[in-house]
C-alpha cells in the first residue's frame, strides 16, 4: 500500500550530470518536466510488471518530494518554507520506447512503473538526503541530494509556474548514474536514509 495516492507524479529528466552522460544526452539548462499517471503508482512489495511492449525496462532510484501544502507560482523562498515529505520512488522507464518515442509518457506511464513509499517522512533538511538504488542486493546508484542539477526547491518554483502543485502530489527529482536493465525474478530497491527502504520484486 502506497503512504499517498497523488493526483499527479511530476517527473523530472537529467537532473543529475552522470546520468545524463552515461545516456549520451546533454545536460538542459532549466528542469525537463514529464507526467507519469496515477495509475503506475504501486506499494512496497507489489510486483513491477514488465511489458511485452519493450525490451529495455531499467530501474530509476529517486528521492520523491510530497507535495503537503496547495502550491502555485512560489517564489524560491515560498519553495524554501513550504510544507515537504520525502519518499523512495523507483521510476521505472522502458528505455527503448524512450528513445523511440522521443516524448516519455509511453515509456513511463506503463502500469507498475511508479513504485513509491514506505513512508513519508516530514521534517527533513532535502540537503542532508541521499538516494541509494540496488538490483538484487548489489548497489547500482548512490547519490546525495546536493549532486542535483536543478535543487528541489528551484523545482517546486518551476513546476509551480506551469501547473498547481495539490497536497498529495509526488515530484520524482530525477535518478543518478546506475540505472540497470530488469529482468523476471530481479528484487529492486531503493533506499534514502532517514526515509526507508522501498522493494518491489520484477516479473
Amino acid at each position: 500500500m502506497t503512504p499517498v495516492r497523488p493526483s499527479k507524479i511530476v517527473g523530472i529528466g537529467r537532473n543529475y550530470r552522470a546520468h545524463a552522460e552515461e545516456l549520451g544526452n546533454p545536460m538542459p539548462a532549466q528542469p525537463i518536466i514529464f507526467l507519469k499517471p496515477p495509475t503506475a503508482v504501486i506499494g512496497p512489495g507489489e510486483t513491477i510488471v514488465l511489458p511485452r511492449d519493450s525490451q529495455r525496462v531499467e530501474q530509476e532510484a529517486e528521492i520523491g518530494v510530497v507535495v503537503l501544502e496547495r502550491l502555485k507560482d512560489v517564489s524560491r523562498e515560498q519553495a524554501e518554507r513550504a510544507r515537504l515529505g520525502f519518499t523512495c520512488v523507483n521510476d521505472v522507464t522502458a528505455r527503448d520506447l524512450q528513445k523511440i518515442d522521443g516524448q516519455w509518457a509511453r515509456a513511463k506511464g506503463f502500469d507498475t512503473f511508479c513504485p513509491m513509499g514506505p513512508t513519508v517522512a516530514e521534517g527533513l533538511d532535502w540537503r542532508t538526503l541521499e538516494v541509494i538504488g540496488r538490483v538484487n542486493g548489489k548497489q547500482v546508484q548512490r547519490a546525495p541530494a546536493t549532486d542535483m542539477a536543478f535543487d528541489i526547491p528551484m523545482l517546486l518554483m518551476f513546476i509551480s509556474r506551469v501547473m498547481t502543485l495539490e497536497a498529495g502530489d509526488l515530484i520524482a527529482t530525477g535518478t543518478p548514474a546506475g540505472t540497470t536493465v530488469l529482468k523476471p525474478g530481479d528484487v529492486v530497491e531503493v533506499e534514502i536514509p532517514g526515509v526507508g527502504v522501498l522493494r518491489n520484486p520484477v516479473a
